[in-house]
């Protein structure tokens, strides 16, 4: 390598060179070795391949997915990753070791200590970005199986979502999505997910008619002091949460609110009853209306959202031969 090039220039060159694989990504387990090693650097800047390697020689020290999941949210990543750390990548250690020459050319050795870490800094950040854009690139994949009811394929989607970091927003889109169906001549509204109430001036994240419906995946209790207020305004309210936490909420939406004054029903019921009525109960029928459903849910998430990891690859045993042949 040149070693007039810059510190970025010969790591982005380390990169350009790691072997790619699915969606032309590089092993999961090259970006959090690198990052671990880069944070191991800031206290301690040896370039010792034994320094950064377990007793046997045969992994990277440190890697595990708690400390990569540390540094990544350090730069306001919090999506999940990988589990594991990717310690037992049979080419890790290759790839640290070319990590370690580029950084003995760039010569940060030189370098304060402040100065070299604001450039080790620089190149965490520079894999933290490409972990964003592999998430970008990664759409939520779900199953379908025409024998399993609409509810229960509901809540695999959100278990799905939930196992990606996404259950929140995947459950806000969904109920936009099943009102859309139910209410095509309504304009229901549309924001993205990190968009609050309070900016917008509305009553929770749906209004039909005089009902107020506010979904949530974890109800707290400023949520029943917000719709102790829509009651108060003369609203109707409905809470809709995931089926594992449909007790809690009912529990919780009755002592703050006495006389059963807020209806709280589960997502995956809430949206899978309208679809079945809509497919007039009909197998069918019923293909086709959890189809648009995913649809639905993929145009309002492209509408208002810019992070495309929270779209929903439509199952192949839902498209026609047509569309699956110009997929």
């Amino acid at each position: 390598m040149d070693s007039k090039k810059s510190p970025i220039e010969l790591f982005t060159q380390w990169y350009s060179e790691l072997k790619l694989f699915s969606g032309n990504f590089p092993a999961k387990g090259a970006i959090a070795g690198a990052l671990v090693v880069l944070d191991r650097l800031k206290d301690s800047y040896n370039l010792d391949i034994n320094v950064h390697t377990t007793d046997g020689g045969a992994q990277i020290k440190g890697v595990s997915g708690e400390a990569v999941k540390r540094i990544l949210m350090e730069f306001g990543e919090t999506r999940p990753f990988l589990s594991e750390g990717g310690r037992t990548n049979r080419g890790l250690l290759g790839n640290i070791q070319d990590l370690l020459k580029v950084l003995d050319e760039a010569q940060l050795e030189i370098l304060s200590k402040e100065k070299r870490n604001n450039i080790l800094t620089s190149l965490q950040q520079f894999l933290v970005d490409k972990v964003c854009e592999f998430h970008n690139q990664q759409r939520l994949k779900i199953v379908y199986n025409p024998q399993k009811s609409t509810r229960q394929l509901i809540h695999e989607l959100l278990t799905v979502a939930r196992e990606n970091g996404k259950e929140g927003p995947v459950a806000q889109y969904l109920v936009g999505a099943k009102l859309t169906l139910r209410f095509p001549e309504l304009n229901i509204r549309n924001e993205s997910y990190s968009t609050a109430d309070v900016q917008l001036g509305r009553h929770g994240d749906f209004e039909v008619g005089d009902t107020a419906f506010h979904v949530t995946v974890a109800p707290m209790a400023p949520l029943y002091q917000k719709c102790k207020i829509n009651i108060d305004e003369g609203f109707r309210v409905f809470i809709l949460v995931p089926d594992d936490k449909l007790g809690e909420a009912r529990y919780w939406a009755e002592q703050d609110v006495p006389g059963g004054k807020i209806a709280v029903e589960s997502i995956e019921s809430f949206v899978s009853q309208n679809i079945e009525e809509l497919s007039l109960f009909s197998n069918g029928i019923l293909k086709d209306g959890f189809k648009r459903l995913l649809e639905t849910y993929n145009e309002r998430v492209n509408q208002v959202d810019i992070d495309k990891s929270k779209l929903i690859e439509i199952p192949r045993n839902l498209m026609s031969d047509e569309e699956d042949n110009n997929k």
